[in-house]
């Protein structure tokens, strides 16, 4: 702690030396500084107000239903935005800044100084925009600020409206696109269904589901086959145990009702099937329903031909001169019944018996044709999916875009631009103290880098740590009354010099404070 305050005080004694040289570099710094700040040309500040009102009663019914782009972000971003190369060199053309430019690095400077200059500032809950800038002369500050202003106001979202269209361009280039896409796959679609027609699934059955279905039913007309088998059997047994008697029944006509024609029974059966199938697809007026129809009513027609022509032969016939016992002519239709019976289950075994053997060759090829008519509905439906979403947002694009053609967003200018009528810069009742400030700090400076510089020992101690030599002994100077008395001159001078500088800046304050008074 000793050697800190000896070496303090060394350096003090030191800088003490010097003080002359401090207090004039001292004045030098304060003239020079003080010079600097007087020349600092005045600044006057323009400034404007402006409201965005982008709140409108349509948006929030309409929300869900419409695009709506985020209007208040558009404007921040807008804002932020608006002081750009482009805007600042027609701000300068607006303003009639370019009068005296006569080169192009004067007019890149002028736009370079603008950028750094204009100031937007907002407050982000009420979108209040506020546009400031400061120039030397006040017409310049005014004009510049009502340009910006007519700028801010005319841009009017113009950009978000250039998107508003790209992006409904670009969805209707789409929607053509996937118009395309939908035809194409609709096309592949109905071919396969034309080449695969016989393989098709009905009411919601595959391929397998109707096979099983298909065996099913041959397996059940099968078993109605051996039954109407073991039917005809029996009578054909009882047949054998009756005897004809001889009761005449020549007066009464023949009976066409409930004698079988096997050969027409087995079509007419088919024919009849199929009609019950058609049926359940199609109207009564559909072609193949009224061609069945008609098909049936011929063969109904030529089999009750059919059965009167036998009837005829029956009774030209010597045979048949007498009627049967009518138990024996009952059992006898019976049998003609059954062997019909018999004949149009064996038709109908046999036709499921083809479908079975059908679809058991087709089961083959039924995975590749599932799996290709799996890809193409799939296809179809990503498609058909992204087209309607397209056209969806096609419609909310154009709804939202009406709204914002419809309800827009409103400026409105709450400060006109307007000039402060005092400068608001330099502030020159800061600058002042501060250049007295650096003023002494650089007289302090100058004192302690000359002592540094040219040091001097003061006693014999640092003479000795310097030289590194014994020191035999010192000499004391002792100083008479005149001596003294001009170092008490000196010190006088000294004081005065450090009360003048401070008392000048105290002067200069106080006329500055009362000029300032006298033109407010």
């Amino acid at each position: 702690m000793d050697e800190l305050l000896r070496q303090a005080t060394t350096v003090l004694r030191g800088m003490w030396k010097r003080r002359w040289l401090g207090i004039v570099v001292a004045w030098v710094v304060g003239l020079a500084s003080v010079a600097a700040v007087l020349a600092i040309p005045d600044k006057y500040e323009a400034s404007a107000r402006i409201y965005v009102d982008t709140q409108s009663i349509l948006r929030p019914l309409m929300s869900g239903l419409v695009t709506q782009p985020n209007i208040d972000q558009q404007v921040m971003m807008l804002s932020r935005t608006l002081i750009t190369r482009p805007n600042v060199e027609k701000l300068i053309r607006m303003a009639d800044l370019d009068l005296k430019i006569e080169s192009k690095a004067e007019k890149d400077a002028l736009a370079e100084t603008l950028m750094s200059s204009l100031k937007i500032g907002n407050t982000s809950r009420d979108n209040i925009y506020t546009i400031n800038y400061r120039d030397t002369q006040p017409d310049h500050a005014k004009r510049v600020v009502q340009s910006l202003v007519s700028i801010f106001v005319e841009s009017n979202l113009g950009d978000a409206r250039r998107d508003s269209e790209s992006a409904r361009k670009f969805l209707d280039e789409q929607i053509s696109s996937y118009e395309k896409k939908l035809e194409e796959a609709e096309a592949r679609l109905k071919e396969f269904k034309l080449r695969n027609l016989g393989t098709q699934s009905t009411e919601g059955k595959d391929h397998f589901t109707r096979m099983t279905t298909t065996a099913a039913l041959l397996e059940q007309s099968k078993l109605e086959l051996r039954e109407a088998e073991q039917s005809r059997d029996v009578l054909k047994l009882q047949i054998v145990g009756e005897e004809p008697s001889l009761v005449p029944d020549l007066s009464q006509p023949p009976a066409i009702s409930g004698v079988s024609v096997p050969e027409i029974d087995g079509r007419l059966d088919v024919l009849q099937r199929n009609l019950d199938s058609l049926l359940q697809r199609f109207t009564d007026k559909h072609p193949d329903v009224v061609s069945t129809r008609r098909l049936i009513k011929e063969l109904e027609e030529e089999k009750r031909k059919e059965i009167i022509a036998r009837r005829k032969v029956a009774l030209s016939s010597p045979a048949t001169a007498v009627t049967s016992n009518p138990v024996h002519q009952q059992l006898r239709i019976s049998v003609s019944q059954a062997e019909a019976n018999v004949a149009a289950l064996r038709t109908r075994v046999a036709e499921y018996q083809a479908r079975y053997e059908q679809m058991k060759e087709a089961v083959k090829l039924m995975p590749q044709i599932e799996a290709e008519f799996a890809q193409l509905n799939r296809d179809y439906d990503i498609n058909k999916k992204n087209y309607e979403q397209l056209v969806q947002r096609r419609e909310s694009a154009s709804m939202g875009s009406e709204i914002n053609n419809t309800v827009g967003v409103d400026f409105r200018l709450i400060d006109p631009p307007r000039v402060s009528p005092k400068p608001v810069a330099p502030n020159r009742a800061l600058f002042l103290p501060l250049t007295l400030v650096l003023a002494l700090v650089a007289g302090v400076a100058v004192t302690f880098a000359a002592s540094q510089i040219r040091p001097v020992f003061f006693d014999s101690r640092s003479l000795r740590e310097v030289c590194g030599l014994p020191l035999l002994g010192t000499v004391s100077m002792l100083t008479d009354d005149a001596t003294k008395r001009r170092e008490k001159r000196d010190l006088v001078r000294f004081a005065a010099a450090c009360v003048s500088l401070v008392a000048a800046y105290g002067a200069g304050l106080l006329a500055l404070f009362l000029f300032s008074v006298r033109t407010a």
